[in-house]
């Protein structure tokens, strides 16, 4: 099997039930939401396993469910059936719950950073939010787009926030906060 296909050389590509333009709003969706699966997989390799075991098996959870929100998302078929299901967020909901529990009480905004892995998934927390506001835009064009996929994204930019910061507690790395910053967390 070869690689190219030559299909995509005119400028366009193709869905689950169409084609479009490569510059399509839904094509920049998923396409955002690949690039993010590669910064998990930066954080991945960036993470020491003896230590880490439970945020490398949630990120390899994620990696999958971010498969699903893509093929979700390219999916443009009359008789739909997406793949990403609303457990998916209630684990992530349980996992933002015992990672934030971990690290130390936060009051004000920090500077993402850290050890080279926090600093990953602190990227990834920022890709996170651009497909956020991608799929949203797509769903304001009366784009039929499953909602779900809106409402993980969200809640994945969360996992990520607290999971950088476990990573940085477990390394001995204290986060810095943002200088100009109040008490923004109660």
């Amino acid at each position: 099997m070869k690689l190219y296909t030559k299909t995509g050389d005119t400028g366009k590509t193709s869905l689950m039930g169409g084609r479009v333009r490569k510059d399509h709003l839904r094509v920049e969706a998923y396409g955002t939401i690949d690039e993010l699966n590669s910064f998990i997989g930066k954080a991945v390799s960036e993470l020491d396993s003896t230590v880490f075991q439970d945020i490398l098996a949630d990120l390899e959870t994620i990696q999958h469910e971010l498969f699903d929100c893509g093929g979700d998302l390219a999916n443009v078929m009359k008789e739909r059936k997406y793949k990403l299901q609303e457990a998916s967020i209630e684990v992530l909901e349980k996992r933002i719950d015992v990672l934030s529990d971990e690290a130390p009480p936060l009051k004000r905004f920090i500077l993402p950073g850290g050890t080279p892995a926090a600093a990953t998934l602190h990227i990834a927390r920022t890709v996170t939010r651009r497909a956020e506001r991608q799929v949203v835009t797509l769903m304001n064009d009366i784009e039929d787009v499953p909602a779900i996929v809106q409402k993980y994204l969200n809640r994945l930019s969360d996992y990520f926030f607290a999971a950088a910061r476990v990573v940085n507690f477990r390394m001995n790395v204290k986060d810095i906060e943002y200088i100009r910053s109040g008490d923004v967390f109660k």
